[in-house]
């Protein structure tokens, strides 16, 4: 048996839809402009800490009351029911995506998917998709064993965390492009991959480590694709995000040609 279950993002997947574009910006002004510029080339705006810090909860509904999406980029984490209260909070700001961090355990990833639910229940709202985040894409395997003590291989570590997201019943991860065709052979089922750390070939890393092109991280299985500087430098915003969705294309059409039908995302769960 197969329940309807209504999400706050557009299913099946355009390659417009795919595409999230990170506000990490210095102003409120300058983030809207972005906003009025790429409303309807973009599915999806990035809210991150530095401007949910700056301008709080009201940066996310000026969005919203422009027609946008969300996908709140807090990261989550801490106890339990501190992170079930928060994701509450998500579900009342209307946001399409918001995550918390895997490394928070087991117990605190399910109260955030049982809150979740219960506040989308209880508000007759959408169900926002609850992504755990694995390992940033700034690490590698060095800082891995370095900082954190971790003796794990970076991918080990990864497929762990993933595995465990989704044991806790989370929506998918956000993880590195580099990790992706790892997680489609070790995931089964149904399972969200939103990866930062994408960058076209005409963009640099900045301080990315783990990065890939749009086109490839597409074609290896990504559901949503973050990127930020190289739009966000860009001279022509638009024509960028029209480049990059014209890669997503062509990844999708890989991808297609690999697996005999291309992965998307569906209204139906078990």
């Amino acid at each position: 048996m197969r329940s309807s279950v209504t999400y706050n993002a557009p299913l099946p997947l355009t390659p417009k839809d795919r595409l999230v574009i990170a506000l990490d910006l210095d102003s409120d002004r300058e983030a809207m402009v972005l906003v009025d510029e790429l409303i309807g080339e973009v599915g999806m705006f990035k809210v991150g800490h530095q401007l949910f810090t700056a301008y709080g909860p009201d940066i996310v509904r000026r969005i919203k009351d422009k027609g946008g999406r969300v996908f709140l980029d807090l990261k989550y984490h801490d106890i339990p029911n501190t992170v079930a209260k928060a994701s509450a909070e998500a579900v009342k700001l209307g946001v399409s995506i918001f995550n918390v961090h895997a490394l928070g355990g087991m117990d605190m990833m399910k109260a955030a998917v049982s809150a979740t639910k219960e506040e989308a229940d209880r508000r007759s709202s959408p169900l926002p998709l609850v992504l755990a985040v694995t390992i940033l894409t700034s690490m590698d395997d060095t800082a891995l064993r370095r900082d954190l003590k971790i003796n794990r291989s970076l991918r080990r570590e990864v497929s762990h965390l993933a595995e465990l997201a989704q044991r806790a019943g989370m929506s998918g991860v956000v993880a590195s492009p580099l990790e992706i065709t790892m997680l489609r052979k070790a995931i089964r089922g149904r399972f969200v991959v939103l990866t930062p750390g994408v960058r076209p070939a005409w963009a640099g890393k900045d301080d990315q480590i783990r990065v890939m092109s749009p086109g490839e991280a597409v074609a290896a299985g990504a559901d949503y694709l973050v990127v930020g500087r190289p739009v966000l430098k860009s001279p022509d915003r638009r024509a960028a995000v029209q480049k990059i969705i014209h890669e997503i294309e062509q990844g999708l059409a890989v991808n297609k040609l690999r697996s005999g039908a291309g992965y998307s995302i569906s209204r139906e769960t078990p």
